[in-house]
């Protein structure tokens, strides 16, 4: 069994910064992707970023590239959100999740094995 603690979240203005962290213990081989998803009020969860086993390995939705950067550590199964440029619309619940099978598609929520706890990010303009 696997469990993924979160760090809190915060409440900032726009274009402020904040950063999240998620930390999986409880299996002896690491994840083959960490992800962050993320919940606005009233919406469906989506795709926000994933990190592979390798540093170049990474992925973002369209509306946060360039603004945020997701990194692992590989040594203490941690994974990490850099979150610049906040905007109102990134408000949401953030969640980290964990998945542990080779060649999936990792911005779909089914791909993970394990999710974090969420945290709730507020942006106020």
């Amino acid at each position: 069994q696997v469990t993924l603690v979160q760090s809190e979240g915060g409440s900032v203005q726009a274009g402020g910064s904040l950063r999240l962290s998620c930390a999986a213990t409880g299996r002896t081989f690491r994840p083959e992707t960490m992800g962050w998803f993320r919940q606005a009020p009233g919406k469906e969860r989506e795709f926000v970023a994933a990190a592979g086993e390798i540093a170049t390995d990474t992925y973002y939705e369209d509306s946060v590239k360039g603004r945020f950067a997701v990194s692992r550590d590989i040594a203490k199964n941690t994974v990490d959100l850099q979150m610049h440029g906040l905007r109102p619309e990134d408000t949401a619940v953030y969640y980290c999740a964990a998945n542990y099978k080779p060649f999936v598609d990792v911005r779909m929520e089914a791909s993970y094995d394990y999710w974090g706890q969420g945290t709730r990010v507020t942006v106020s303009s």
